[in-house]
């Protein structure tokens, strides 16, 4: 009988990955979403009817169960960048995990895998940090055999990271950072889904993984990188963190006084938080390596969708080589 799969946020940077390679493997895919109407994209992913979006609000365990009766498997993708509000860093990453964990065991679900992040911490002075460690913590407390996977920053197509920088080169000559020594491993998109599918196959032994990509940058080498691959170039300057306080507490500030209608998605001072520390895999942490996965390169993606960025989009190889031809 084909397997079926519930993936809460199925539908996301990282789900949607994660739902064609199930797809690819046999399986039936539920991806749970709250707008199941801005989730068809992932409908193509499998023959007819193989891969549904469907309804889910994970802060109620009566929709969490409904989306998961019969399932073989759970894949938790769901995570906020969002302190305040319902959908806050508590509702989403703590008990919203811990919440789909509970009632995998009570559904008597055979795999559950959750996707966290390499900066979880329970210690950590970020919000956001500290969230997805309350969640671990309630993942396993509910589902002691689940397979947690911590990456670092994510690239790929539809990420937030490279996509963000490179369009913010389109508005003047100065690219201005905050946190610019702070170091990176960068994962990608699919690897981390590579890794998601094995533990919901139960190919992976529990336990904690660390999800780093082959090289360790900092975040201005990271940026040096896109700028060669958007083939631009721009000051890049460093800013130091009391500058980057100042601005985010303005604009957390703006998102307060006007009740959320501005939504603040520059930087928050939970965000810069962040940025105070190193993103990368712990030397003696279970990884990539213990999974059977050999991590790709950033120069062997990156190309493929930052095109776009460059002066003269997609074709810019074309003029490149014009340039070489003898007259």
């Amino acid at each position: 009988m084909t397997k079926l799969a519930t993936i809460y946020g199925g539908s996301g940077f990282v789900g949607r990955y994660i739902a064609r390679r199930l797809a690819k493997e046999g399986w039936r895919v539920r991806v749970a979403v709250r707008r199941p109407n801005e989730a068809m994209h992932v409908k193509p992913y499998g023959t007819v009817g193989q891969v549904e979006p469907v309804f889910c609000n994970i802060r109620d365990d009566e929709s969490v169960r409904a989306v998961m009766q019969g399932a073989d498997a759970v894949v938790n993708c769901v995570g906020t960048f969002d302190k305040s509000g319902r959908n806050n860093f508590e509702a989403v990453q703590h008990l919203g995990a811990e919440r789909i964990a509970r009632i995998a065991t009570e559904e008597g679900v055979g795999q559950m895998v959750h996707i966290s992040s390499v900066g979880a911490d329970k210690d950590s002075d970020s919000l956001y940090s500290q969230s997805k460690a309350e969640g671990e913590d309630g993942v396993l407390s509910h589902f002691p055999n689940a397979v947690i996977l911590r990456p670092s920053v994510i690239f790929g197509h539809e990420d937030q990271f490279f996509n963000r920088f490179a369009g913010m080169t389109r508005f003047g000559p100065i690219l201005p950072i905050f946190g610019g020594n702070t170091r990176f491993q960068p994962v990608y998109v699919d690897d981390v889904a590579k890794a998601a599918v094995k533990g919901a196959l139960g190919e992976a032994e529990p336990g904690i993984y660390e999800l780093g990509g082959p090289d360790v940058n900092t975040l201005r080498e990271l940026i040096d990188q896109m700028l060669e691959v958007i083939q631009r170039r721009r000051l890049v300057i460093n800013k130091p963190f009391f500058a980057g306080a100042i601005l985010a507490g303005i604009l957390d500030g703006l998102q307060a006084v006007t009740l959320g209608l501005f939504h603040n998605s520059l930087l928050t001072r939970d965000q810069l938080r962040s940025l105070r520390h190193d993103n990368v895999v712990a030397d003696d942490a279970k990884g990539f390596a213990d999974l059977g996965i050999t991590p790709t390169a950033m120069e062997a993606v990156l190309p493929d969708y930052l095109w776009r960025f460059r002066p003269s989009g997609q074709y810019a190889a074309i003029k490149n080589s014009a340039k070489n031809l003898k007259a």
